[in-house]
């Protein structure tokens, strides 16, 4: 099936909204505080990761303050289970001392705000504008940038790439909900390595050519 962009767009909206019709990050979080900590928590580690460190974090440190509050040495022992626990213990304090102090503990509501904070860079700001404050951005990780290429919306090489592209193809209006439409194929059925392309529900307009 030869379609347009836009129209692959329509498509996709329609059969992986009715799959997903209910689209949200699947890190689990109650303020614009946890989901930025879950998130940088988040790189390069999974969800399911992440949720199991925070439930016991956010018990301790649920805000800005709270955590701004614990030695290092407390937030490492809360995720050293964690990829890349020593970094992220360290940013998860810098940044939620910088929110203390300097926003009243109040989550920035800008990127280049959120990119001032140790560990936030551009996919993780996306992330928190999209997710707390459902401001129309792009988050754009290994998945989506997968999903857009593979099923043809766009031809890039890098995601700073892909997330301009797919911002001028799909409508404002749907952006949040598309993060999570290409997010959640990517990672249940348009996996990296072994695609389920087999009663994949996009396959027939799905550009990619080892499709199975």
């Amino acid at each position: 099936m030869s379609l347009t962009a836009k129209q692959k767009i329509e498509f996709l909206r329609e059969v992986l909204g009715a799959r997903y019709p209910d689209p949200k990050s699947e890190l689990v979080f109650s303020s614009p505080f946890q989901l930025l900590i879950a998130t940088i928590l988040a790189a390069q580690s999974t969800d399911r990761q992440v949720n199991i460190i925070t439930k016991e974090l956010f018990k301790a440190a649920p805000d800005a303050e709270s955590m701004s509050g614990l030695e290092l040495e407390t937030v490492t022992g809360y995720v050293r289970t964690i990829n890349y626990f020593n970094n992220k213990a360290k940013n998860i304090l810098a940044a939620s001392r910088i929110l203390d102090k300097e926003y009243n503990g109040r989550v920035p509501e800008t990127r280049e705000e959120l990119e001032r904070l140790p560990g936030v860079g551009r996919k993780t700001a996306n992330v928190v504008l999209a997710a707390a404050f459902h401001q129309p951005v792009m988050p754009v990780d290994t998945h989506v940038h997968r999903v857009s290429n593979r099923i043809g919306l766009c031809r890039t090489e890098n995601v700073e790439e892909t997330e301009a592209a797919l911002m001028k193809i799909i409508p404002e209006e749907w952006i949040v909900d598309f993060h999570h439409y290409l997010l959640l194929h990517g990672r249940y059925t348009c996996k990296a390595k072994k695609p389920a392309c087999t009663g994949c529900p996009v396959r027939d307009i799905c550009a990619y050519p080892e499709k199975q």
